[in-house]
């Protein structure tokens, strides 16, 4: 099986969240949801590695002149720009709705996304030209996202785009489409329009791109971002998108990238964890003392899928914080992976209208791993409308790893992950859940929203206790 911790929640504990870890205060008193006293290191940790970043954010915007840019499409010919009124019409009846996908099919519905789409089949460019303009471009928005020196991003046309009014795409997430994908590039064309912005979102931090009347808009963010395209209030606007990949990668988190100072107080952290006896469930359950925990599990913030998950690959803060942890696992003499994390949230929680007379409801959200949007309801119900209340319970599953030196191994990291061996700078309920369920009051039970989250993890132990950890581990 693979790990799982379980947080069982008691009711009438007032729960509070410190530095990701979800504690209950009881008379003043710190405690794990196992019933443990939370250890400062745990907390000290995700502080550290919290003030760790990279000089990248999630989502870059350079402008460039249209001038290396030729384009011509199927039954139109050679596109001038900036994009004339008349030209943007002739594309819209050359066009085709654009669909969206959902698992292994492709959905077409104007109340989740509704603009034109050019088949590439209909597309040209000169790409000789246009790579004078582009690649500069691509390297400065690489640089600006925070990749490493040593890494190229290839662009890879995906579509051809046509907002017109009142057309819009709802927020969503792009899948990840190739391995080394790590996010996606929209080149806005110069055109003159009005509403049509371009709004991209990462825990709680939104950019906004208007285009631009004379001149190419390119925007870079992480494929794990939530975006949108607003509804277009006047005239039209016309993007190409790209698919971002990372070619040519040399590992990002060199241990001597890492701050001395911030490496110095990770170490004292470290030791203390591995030195310091703590109550578990599993040592109480066998009659057995405290023993010091085997394992640290870090959660970073970015979402991966399972073959994008690479070293090299890692995006903004998380490249900056895994350095860091890397060089005082070394110092400390750990062994360190990188995994992902699969983890179940259950809340107390309260819907809109809640004090209005009720009945037991279920509804169910999903953005599934390949798709770009999908929800089981009308467009019109929104997740984020309930109102959390208390943390109820919560697991975790590490399912796959991969260590410093690329090399995967087929078995899960550990069988079992204990609630007082995980911490993170990032709650995941900042995060964008993957799914989401809500079960309405049913008398014995019920007001509760279920979250599924998808996060990189970084897992660690003395190389002393690497038997013990790997002993654990067994086949999913």
């Amino acid at each position: 099986m693979p790990g799982i911790f379980i947080l069982p929640g008691r009711r009438g504990l007032r729960s509070q969240q410190v530095q990701g870890i979800y504690m209950e205060v009881d008379n003043g008193r710190r405690v794990s949801w196992r019933g443990a006293v939370m250890g400062d290191n745990l907390e000290r940790i995700g502080e550290i590695l919290g003030a760790v970043g990279s000089p990248g954010c999630f989502t870059a915007r350079r402008t460039a002149t249209a001038d290396d840019l030729q384009l011509e499409v199927q039954g139109l010919g050679r596109l001038r720009l900036p994009v004339s009124r008349a030209q943007a019409e002739r594309l819209c009846r050359l066009a085709r709705p654009a669909r969206y996908g959902r698992g292994e099919k492709t959905l077409l519905d104007r109340r989740v996304r509704d603009t034109w789409e050019i088949p590439r089949s209909r597309v040209k460019i000169d790409r000789r030209r246009w790579n004078r303009t582009l690649l500069p471009v691509l390297e400065e928005l690489r640089a600006d996202l925070g990749l490493a020196d040593g890494c190229r991003l290839k662009a890879e046309l995906h579509s051809f785009l046509v907002y017109g009014p009142g057309q819009f795409f709802l927020p969503h997430q792009d899948s990840e489409k190739a391995d080394a994908m790590v996010g996606t590039l929209v080149v806005t064309l110069p055109a003159s329009f009005k509403g049509g912005e371009l709004v991209v979102e990462h825990q709680g931090e939104k950019v906004v791109d208007r285009g631009s009347r004379r001149q190419l808009s390119c925007v870079a963010f992480y494929a794990d971002c939530q975006h949108e395209v607003q509804p277009v209030k006047e005239g039209y606007r016309l993007a190409l998108t790209y698919n971002l990949i990372l070619e040519r990668g040399k590992t990002a988190i060199a241990a001597a990238a890492a701050e001395p100072a911030t490496v110095d107080a990770l170490v004292r952290c470290l030791r203390d964890h591995f030195a310091t006896p703590r109550p578990s469930r599993k040592y109480r359950d066998e009659g057995q003392p405290a023993q010091p925990p085997n394992r640290l599990v870090y959660l970073l913030d970015h979402e991966y899928t399972a073959h994008g998950l690479a070293w090299q690959r890692l995006k903004g803060n998380d490249g900056a914080r895994a350095a860091a942890l890397r060089a005082a696992a070394e110092r400390c003499g750990c062994e360190l992976v990188l995994a992902l994390a699969e983890i179940h949230e259950t809340w107390d929680c309260m819907e809109p209208g809640w004090d209005e007379p009720w009945g037991g409801r279920h509804r169910h959200w999903e953005r599934d791993e390949d798709d770009e949007w999908s929800e089981n309801d009308a467009a019109t119900d929104d997740p984020d409308a309930y109102e959390l209340g208390d943390f109820i319970e919560g697991e975790i599953t590490l399912a796959r790893w991969v260590d410093p030196a690329g090399e995967e191994e087929a078995l899960p990291i550990v069988s079992q992950v204990s609630g007082d061996e995980v911490c993170c700078s990032t709650p995941s309920s900042d995060l964008v859940p993957y799914a989401s369920e809500y079960e309405g009051y049913m008398g014995n039970y019920g007001n509760t929203m279920d979250r599924w989250y998808r996060r990189a993890a970084l897992v660690l132990w003395p190389r002393e206790r690497a038997f013990a950890v790997r002993a654990e581990a067994s086949p999913a």
